[in-house]
């Protein structure tokens, strides 16, 4: 899947999204890094911190003691079933039974989700999975305020007691309401000037590039919106930027009521917290900025916001390559050189278009990107409350090393990575026979699927790489850090952040290509799961296992239908459609034989117009079949060998459906499979959220349930779903593994 990356902070959904591609000449889109999402847990060896939400429907605590017993002696401790109780009651909680599964099995599966979750100031949509996250936070503001190292011979003291410094002034820090910083202005002055507050600002000396470029070392995205290419020498690559701010605007939602009310009054309210009075001005001020995204959008507009289809116009138009890249080398990345042909650049139509839009509009395109790192800055907290959670998720974003070294010595062990390692074990049993008999592939083309299987290299916890984690903490050395200035340490710890980001890159002269994997892979403390095709690797982060998505008390067919699905549907990201142009070692090789291509991509289409038929009611839009296709191949690939991996368990072991339930869940074992599935994905969304999401390469995450199970024989199996119904609508479904 896509890796947004920490997302647990500027989470567009922290959905997370690693897919990452990078065009080429044929304009094919090749994917490096496949991966779920990204965010921060606490382990599972222990029962959830957080307060489980009742429900009056819910009768299990009347029968609680009859269930417990029931439980032991199905082999738990008297811990174990007492949680397994009480998760049975959690999970009761999300679920919608009003509604038949066969008619909408992810409102009946998480209709009530939204209304049963702890509020929490989120900027971005809320997920079951991605609220992971909130449950590292007992944890960390344990660690930040305690006066002992984590455990003995604890190497990195120096590094522990600066973050723990930082952490105090952030929450010492007058964030609630927002305060005008003249730490903030001066930075501003220093990369491109804010003509709206400075009369001396000369549009002769702006450069909306550089400043763009400038606003990158910040982590903000003005209009360069940079990503990390996973792969050696890991150079710079680069998206189309999102315009606006809380709701990223479109062609067709720039003018709605929704963007006017929370973009216009976000630029507004900043104007006039740093003294812009005049309110004709200020207008004037938004309706540039406004009629300049409309000028940009005009632009990407030509190649419907597809920067595959804006290199062919570049092509085709014989369009002049986009000079200024040198000097986003020199500001961004210290002059950095890499050994890379002309062709790494993104689309010389949109830069070139873009450049002239900017020049005729200097100073609201000035004024659009200083707001822009105004927006960086700001806590934009809700209220007073919500400080200490903004504090937590700050530190696990800008720090991320250094508490994962803690992370993972402290609460991943081998009973959890032995668990993890069978189920990944077994599913990959079941992809291997999946490929032995699917009739569709030729001897040769099978013969390079199993040897590419059998050469995929499972990582559980996270990848290791000392010498490069061990730098990376020991660069803290280096932050500049100004006792009780929190927002110039803010701007610094934002900087230092996404130097470190651009470690890889920045130091790829001295590695090679075998000693030195993409920094996602070494981070631990994150709710992620990872296939990385150059490598040939999977990885099952650590931070990723903890309710929902695993717990060692849980029966098998949760814990399969949960962390087994997605150890699968990352085992698929290898044989889907990028997959498909990397061999066994990594290479970038296509293995398949002409008639075997033929049938996958016959295969492929089938995803491609199911996904595409569904509708996004709340923003009339349909999703991208097309953009998503991998991911939607990957759900239904990895749910389809979970539960073969989950059938041969139970055959293994020879388990009874009274071994695998959940106590007060009236569902067979299979019907629990399904369920833990879906429930991964119950969400919340706004309607900024659905804009948000329109670019991601993973399909919102109700059609990622709806569209997986109605490809899953099986499903309609557990459920009698009738052929034609809404769950089941045809005998014939789609299916490449």
């Amino acid at each position: 899947m896509q890796l947004n990356i920490l997302k647990c902070i500027s989470v567009s959904s922290i959905q997370i999204t690693m897919k990452v591609r990078m065009l080429r000449q044929n304009c094919l889109s090749i994917l490096f890094l496949s991966s779920i999402v990204l965010c921060v847990a606490l382990p599972t060896n222990n029962t959830p911190t957080g307060e489980i939400i009742a429900n009056s429907a819910v009768n299990a605590p009347t029968i609680a003691n009859t269930i417990a017993l029931d439980t032991m002696q199905n082999g738990l401790n008297e811990i174990e079933s007492e949680y397994r109780i009480k998760y049975a009651e959690q999970m009761l909680t999300y679920m919608n039974r009003s509604v038949e599964p066969c008619d909408d099995f992810y409102e009946y599966a998480c209709g009530n989700w939204k209304n049963v979750i702890p509020e929490r100031q989120s900027q971005h949509k809320r997920s079951n999975l991605i609220d992971i996250v909130y449950s590292l936070g007992e944890a960390i503001e344990q660690l930040l305020l305690q006066d002992s190292p984590p455990h003995e011979n604890f190497k990195f003291t120096s590094e522990l007691n600066l973050t723990k410094r930082i952490y105090k002034d952030c929450l010492a820090a007058e964030l609630y309401p927002l305060k005008k910083s003249e730490v903030y202005l001066e930075i501003i002055k220093s990369i491109g000037g804010f003509p709206a507050l400075d009369e001396t600002w000369k549009a002769d000396n702006f450069s909306w590039f550089n400043m763009s470029a400038h606003l990158t070392n910040y982590g903000a995205v003005g209009l360069i919106k940079e990503e990390i290419l996973p792969q050696y020498p890991f150079p710079p690559y680069f998206k189309l930027p999102s315009l606006g701010f809380e709701y990223v605007v479109h062609s067709d939602n720039i003018h709605t009521n929704s963007s006017h009310e929370l973009n216009e009054k976000r630029m507004r309210d900043y104007l006039r917290l740093y003294g812009v009075d005049d309110e004709q001005k200020i207008e004037r001020i938004v309706s540039d900025i406004v009629e300049t995204w409309s000028a940009i959008l005009n632009i990407t507009d030509d190649f419907h916001e597809d920067l595959t289809e804006c290199e062919v116009i570049t092509a085709a138009m014989d369009i002049n390559e986009f000079q200024q890249w040198d000097s986003y080398m020199e500001i961004a990345w210290n002059g950095t050189k890499f050994d890379l042909d002309e062709d790494t650049w993104p689309c010389h139509y949109f830069y070139n278009e873009l450049d002239k839009v900017c020049n005729e509009r200097k100073e609201a395109v000035a004024n659009y990107l200083a707001l822009k790192f105004i927006y960086r800055m700001d806590a934009r907290l809700q209220d007073t409350k919500f400080q200490t959670e903004y504090c937590n998720m700050m530190i696990q974003y800008v720090l991320p090393h250094l508490l994962n070294e803690i992370y993972m010595n402290e609460y991943f062990d081998d009973e959890i990575h032995g668990e993890i390692s069978d189920i990944v074990s077994d599913v990959r049993k079941s992809l291997r026979e999946i490929l032995e008999q699917a009739d569709w592939l030729d001897k040769k083309t099978r013969e390079q699927a199993l040897m590419k299987e059998a050469a995929i290299k499972p990582y559980i916890g996270s990848y290791q790489n000392k010498n490069v984690t061990d730098r990376l903490i020991k660069q803290m050395q280096e932050l500049s850090y100004v006792e009780g200035n929190y927002e110039l340490n803010l701007a610094n710890l934002y900087k230092f952040r996404a130097r470190q980001k651009r470690f890889n890159g920045l130091h790829h002269k001295e590695y090679d290509n075998t000693t030195i994997q993409p920094l996602e892979l070494l981070t631990g403390i994150q709710v992620n799961a990872f296939y990385y095709n150059v490598d040939n690797s999977i990885c099952v982060m650590a931070g990723i296992l903890h309710p929902p998505a695993y717990h060692k008390a849980w029966p098998a067919a949760l814990k399969f239908g949960t962390i087994g699905y997605l150890v699968g549907h990352e085992f698929t990201h290898g044989f889907d459609s990028v997959g498909a142009h990397y061999n066994s070692v990594g290479e970038e090789n296509y293995w398949w034989s002409q008639k075997a291509g033929k049938v996958f991509n016959e295969r492929e289409e089938c995803f491609v117009n199911q996904y595409n038929a569904y509708k996004i009611p709340e923003i009339n839009r349909f999703v991208d079949g097309n953009q998503t296709k991998d991911e939607n191949i990957a759900d239904s690939g990895g749910l389809r060998e979970a539960f073969s991996a989950y059938q041969r368990h139970v055959k293994q072991l020879s388990l009874t459906p009274k071994d695998e339930r959940m106590p007060g869940l009236d569902l067979t074992p299979e019907q629990l499979y399904f369920v833990g599935f879906a429930q991964l994905w119950c969400a919340s969304y706004k309607e900024r959220h659905y804009w948000e999401e329109l670019t991601n390469e993973h399909t919102m995450d109700k059609f990622r349930v709806l569209g997986a199970v109605t490809n899953i024989e099986e499903f309609s199996k557990a459920y009698n779903c009738p052929v034609g119904s809404k769950m089941n609508p045809a005998e014939n479904k789609c299916r490449v593994w």
